[in-house]
């Protein structure tokens, strides 16, 4: 595998075993600001004085994240700058089961996207995330667990889930109502999910396990995408 470059500038992989890539090729650095910060984060940490809801009420110390695909880290990079200017606590989980080495991490360019600071400290403590929760920053724990989902025992309670898994033409298994359900269990009440792909077979998945279905505009490239809450 190695880097190709997206149309906003931005790199992605290719991962010909799959056959997809791991982020959209009309931009990936877009596409996971988009579907993840502003589609996800943003609206978890709005959607309080979006609804007049008292602040008090439902101000989060730390957002607890759960992401199903870590792959190149480009939306913890993404979600720890953002932590950062926001001054927002995360603990952050991601499930890769097959991490990507720092070798080729460093290929990626995405240092251009986020403060040094966070690059750095991502790409130096990276080895050790995938070990045990490590400090990458000041606001963002970050633990990457290397082992497929369904075999990942994850505990509640989780804000805001990530699922950025190759689609499901690629990896049928990964949208799955089995594994759909493993990862949404420890979603609390109230809870976000976010994906960058919308279908019938999904909504109604999400349906039967308590969601209530967003249908929100996607990325450059897809017309619409999905945000769930959790009932």
């Amino acid at each position: 595998m190695d880097f190709i470059t997206t149309e906003d500038g931005s790199k992605t992989l290719y991962n010909a075993q799959i056959g997809e890539h791991y982020h959209s090729t009309h931009g990936a650095q877009q596409e996971s600001l988009h579907v993840f910060i502003n589609t996800g984060l943003d609206y978890l940490l709005s959607r309080a004085a979006e609804e007049n809801i008292p602040t008090e009420e439902n101000k989060l110390a730390e957002v607890r994240i759960l992401e199903v695909g870590f792959g190149t880290g480009l939306n913890f990079l993404n979600t720890a700058a953002y932590a950062k200017r926001r001054g927002v606590a995360i603990n952050y989980l991601g499930i890769e089961a097959y991490p990507l080495s720092e070798a080729l991490l460093q290929k990626s360019g995405y240092e251009a996207y986020v403060p040094s600071e966070i690059w750095d400290s991502f790409i130096g403590q990276y080895p050790t995330a995938l070990q045990e929760a490590t400090s990458v920053t000041a606001e963002c724990q970050l633990r990457i667990i290397p082992q497929k989902v369904l075999d990942t025992e994850l505990s509640a309670p989780i804000d805001l889930i990530y699922f950025d898994a190759f689609a499901a033409i690629h990896q049928p298994e990964m949208w799955s109502e089995e594994t759909l359900a493993h990862i949404c269990a420890p979603l609390r009440a109230g809870g976000v999910f976010v994906t960058y792909a919308i279908t019938g077979n999904l909504k109604r998945l999400m349906k039967s396990l308590g969601f209530a279905i967003q249908k929100v505009p996607g990325a450059p490239g897809k017309r619409e995408m999905l945000r769930a809450i959790k009932l």
